[in-house]
């Protein structure tokens, strides 16, 4: 029981969240930004995969990102609606409520693939040279949307409400918050086993000193391709999701500012701390949501914040520690007792 006292919480507040929003005790933008910070949570934590657990410097995640995004969207609208461009649906509408976690792991292994123009570059690059190649992954992917005109182009696409309609129409429950719900706390669940494991531990490894990994035994090459993979991975997911919640998604969505928020909230939290990737999330997602009233001063405003946290606290708010290490006492109830 101790040992899974986290996943029973998770359980317990993810069904009243549930209950909440189905009977609408919620208002409609309250659960859009509970969303988002689910949202928010894929993405950074599965940056700090890269930037914080094997120490590269990635800044092209909205990239892979909108890969999911358009892969899990085109999937959906394909199968179960009518389109202008691809006709009737191909299946019944109704099944979207089964298929609907399928074609989002669609679109989070296409999103994985993609991390591949990233991964091999990374066995001969380091530092800023492969900061470049993330920058230059993000712009090919906004670029090639951009140009192709059966799914939008640069106007966008969209249709995704029509998906949401349908599964509401067989079971009226908030089935976009129950999926975020759902990945989210998969997400940080597979994570945080990942960085646990002995193989984890080769991603920390690479981060200290590669070559001393390598003479160790360490395949860094295949390390870096899972980690690239995993993350890229996850950030499709966290892209398909985003792209159900709008019902419209377009290429300009998808720029550096997006991969720059996602590095804000990595940085913010702490590099190498799920935790903190976790607790930066929420925060920077209320940040932003309170300052929307400013509107382009807010962009002013959050990089004077990070200035002021980086000169007071440059190692983020939890540094490279775990809530169990800032709270020992902790672990009693979220760590398996010793023996087992």
């Amino acid at each position: 029981m101790r040992r899974h006292l986290g996943l029973w919480l998770y359980l317990a507040f993810s069904l009243v969240v549930l209950a909440i929003c189905h009977y609408q005790a919620l208002t409609a933008y309250a659960q859009l930004v509970l969303m988002f910070i689910g949202i928010n949570i894929i993405l950074s934590s599965s940056l700090n995969l890269i930037n914080g657990y094997m120490g590269e410097f990635s800044c092209g995640h909205a990239g892979f990102m909108a890969v999911g995004a358009y892969v899990s969207s085109i999937l959906n609208v394909w199968l179960f609606t009518s389109h202008k461009v691809f006709g009737p649906p191909v299946l019944s509408p109704s099944s979207a409520v089964y298929l609907f976690p399928v074609t989002l792991l669609a679109g989070a292994c296409a999103a994985a693939l993609a991390g591949l123009l990233v991964a091999f570059p990374s066995f001969r690059t380091r530092g800023d040279y492969l900061a470049i190649i993330t920058l230059a992954v993000n712009y090919i992917v906004k670029s090639s949307v951009e140009n192709i005109q059966v799914i939008g182009g640069a106007r966008g696409f969209m249709g995704m409400r029509k998906v949401i309609e349908e599964m509401e129409a067989v079971w009226r429950i908030p089935w976009i918050m129950l999926w975020i719900l759902v990945f989210t706390g998969l997400t940080v669940w597979v994570l945080h086993r990942f960085v646990s494991s002995s193989y984890g531990k080769g991603i920390v490894a690479i981060r200290d000193d590669e070559i001393a990994a390598e003479i160790m035994g360490v395949d860094t090459r295949r390390m870096k391709v899972a980690a690239f993979m995993l993350s890229s991975g996850m950030a499709g997911l966290a892209g398909g999701l985003f792209a159900h919640i709008l019902g419209y998604i377009n290429p300009g969505t998808f720029t550096i500012m997006k991969s720059t928020e996602v590095m804000v909230m990595v940085y913010l939290g702490g590099m190498g701390s799920l935790s903190g990737s976790v607790l930066s999330a929420v925060v920077f997602t209320l940040i932003l949501e309170v300052l929307r009233p400013l509107q382009v001063i807010k962009w002013v405003v959050i990089p004077l914040l990070l200035i002021l946290l980086m000169l007071l606290r440059p190692e983020g708010i939890m540094g490279n520690r775990e809530l169990t290490d800032v709270f020992p006492g902790l672990r009693r109830w979220f760590s398996a007792p010793k023996g087992t």
